[in-house]
């Protein structure tokens, strides 16, 4: 149990690939910080062994529960993660304000990048909005893909467009044939 290293969980069976979630230890606990997920370029586990040799493959009670609930999660079972030993200290206090507010967007409901940016007073900071949600560190247990556009597109997703669509469809959210969200989900906030 080294503090200044990083450790690693694969979970490798999900509808969408590989799914790492990184790790340290503070204070003897662990602390996850990162959710790496598999995209059309690359597999996550690829990411982790190419990319982060350095990093070492290791588990604990809690990155084992985290990882069977985000194994649920992408099955389309509906789990609220805790943000308990959730490490944001490399996040700037704006995207800190962001990830909070999406965090708490409950399953099945969506927002806007401009909803969050008014939420936050900061009436035109939607593409600040959306720059901090594309660099989320945490992608589902803080639910970013619950983020959409206001044209109702759904935006980007680290995880590529097709995971966000279905994830957006597990929980119960119409996208037409056009690819935009219903005109009768609305939105929260």
């Amino acid at each position: 149990m080294n503090p200044e290293k990083t450790y690693y969980k694969i979970i490798k069976k999900t509808p969408f690939g590989s799914v790492a979630l990184l790790w340290n230890y503070k204070n003897y606990n662990p602390f996850i910080t990162g959710v790496i997920l598999s995209n059309p370029k690359i597999s996550a586990e690829d990411y982790v062994n190419n990319i982060k040799p350095d990093f070492i493959q290791h588990s604990c009670e809690l990155i084992d529960k985290t990882s069977i609930d985000i194994q649920a999660f992408l099955e389309g079972k509906s789990i609220k993660f805790t943000l308990e030993n959730i490490s944001m200290e490399n996040c700037s206090e704006f995207q800190k304000k962001v990830l909070l507010k999406e965090y708490h967007i409950p399953w099945g409901r969506i927002t806007t990048y401009q909803l969050i940016a008014k939420h936050l007073g900061q009436e035109k900071a939607s593409r600040a909005v959306g720059n901090a949600l594309a660099r989320n560190p945490f992608p589902l247990i803080i639910p970013c893909h619950r983020a959409v556009r206001s044209d109702r597109s759904l935006g980007g997703f680290q995880g590529g467009t097709e995971m966000k669509k279905t994830l957006l469809e597990n929980e119960g959210i119409i996208i037409d044939e056009s690819g935009k969200i219903s005109r009768e989900v609305n939105f929260f906030i």
